[in-house]
């Protein structure tokens, strides 16, 4: 039924006036136009060009954005892991202190001699994760590296702030305070004149 249709049909004929003009690089102008001609509106090719540049700009504004993205995810990435890091050192650490605590009487027995194998194949394995003992016994009080919890007189001047037992070690992981110590701190007194 199609096919009988379009034989009953006219042809339709389309004629197509095109007025650009032709230039001797064989590129059409625009048709005239009283608008293009003043100058007040923009052609399509200029418009066209716009636009490409629009895109383009937006391209790489959204390849700026997707690269400090990528960058931002892996620094916050990094921190994560630096923090589990940290939960898994604190924890290595409270088994050394333990271990230490065990320790604090020497009695050179084979089970304390033992202890302290352990304690210091501990300590190597901490080293090599990257933690770092902080001695800080005879050095000056220092509220960033430890926690003062207890204070000893002293008759000496020179010792005035100065650290005098380490009750619990400091560490740190990549210079950074990972655990404070806890430290006794020596106070000067002028001794008593009779």
């Amino acid at each position: 039924m199609s096919d009988a249709r379009r034989e009953d049909q006219p042809e339709t004929v389309v004629k197509v006036n095109d007025r650009r003009r032709v230039r001797e690089d064989s590129v059409p102008e625009a048709p005239p136009d009283e608008a293009t001609e003043t100058g007040k509106a923009p052609t399509e090719l200029e418009t066209a060009r716009r636009r490409i540049d629009e895109l383009a700009r937006g391209l790489q504004h959204s390849e700026s954005e997707r690269e400090a993205f990528k960058l931002r995810m892996t620094r916050e990435r990094d921190q994560l892991l630096e923090l589990e890091k940290g939960k898994v050192a604190l924890v290595l650490l409270e088994a050394i202190d333990d271990l230490e605590l065990c320790l604090s009487t020497p009695d050179q027995s084979a089970l304390w001699k033992g202890v302290k194998l352990i304690r210091d194949g501990l300590i190597k394995k901490a080293e090599e994760f990257g933690l770092e003992r902080v001695e800080l016994k005879g050095l000056p009080y220092d509220p960033n590296l430890s926690e003062a919890s207890d204070m000893e007189i002293s008759p000496l001047e020179a010792d005035d702030g100065r650290v005098v037992a380490v009750l619990k070690a400091a560490w740190k992981l990549k210079g950074r305070v990972l655990r404070p110590g806890r430290v006794k701190v020596a106070k000067y007194v002028q001794p008593a004149q009779a």
